[in-house]
């Protein structure tokens, strides 16, 4: 997982690289970056190979100190990822039914009682991300 993080801004760096190359030089530039697509196919495909035909691995035993501080840090990152991803969620429901009731309730007054429990059942996504979350925290 980190290695990806690592590689994210070269990801970035490259995928900006590569929109100046095709507005500088148009054809040319989606030329060499059909070439540079098959370099990097080729590549894989050489790596996959490799890994392919190489002997079975072995596992070294794991003691018991080890295995108490396995993946504490895995289990703490995915409930990261659970709040971030439910609260992301929410706010766009909030912010779809939220514009709706304020449109309905413009109209007529008396909705505003319906409306609020359509916002909130939106809100309830973050709560459940939040669950998992603290799940997850307590198993690391």
């Amino acid at each position: 997982m980190s290695a990806w993080l690592i590689a994210l801004p070269a990801l970035i760096g490259g995928a900006a690289c590569a929109l100046a190359l095709i507005r500088r030089r148009g054809r040319a530039g989606i030329r060499i970056l059909a070439a540079a697509d098959v370099a990097v196919l080729v590549a894989a495909a050489a790596l996959t190979a490799v890994t392919l035909t190489a002997g079975p691995a072995a596992a070294a035993p794991v003691t018991a100190a080890e295995a108490a501080t396995g993946s504490g840090g895995t289990a703490l990152l995915a409930a990261a990822i659970a709040v971030a991803g439910s609260s992301i969620g929410a706010a766009i429901a909030v912010a779809y039914t939220g514009a709706a009731a304020l449109a309905a309730m413009s109209e007529r007054p008396e909705l505003f009682g319906r409306a609020m429990v359509i916002v909130g059942l939106a809100e309830g996504i973050a709560i459940y991300g939040l669950i998992v979350s603290i799940i997850l925290i307590g198993k690391a």
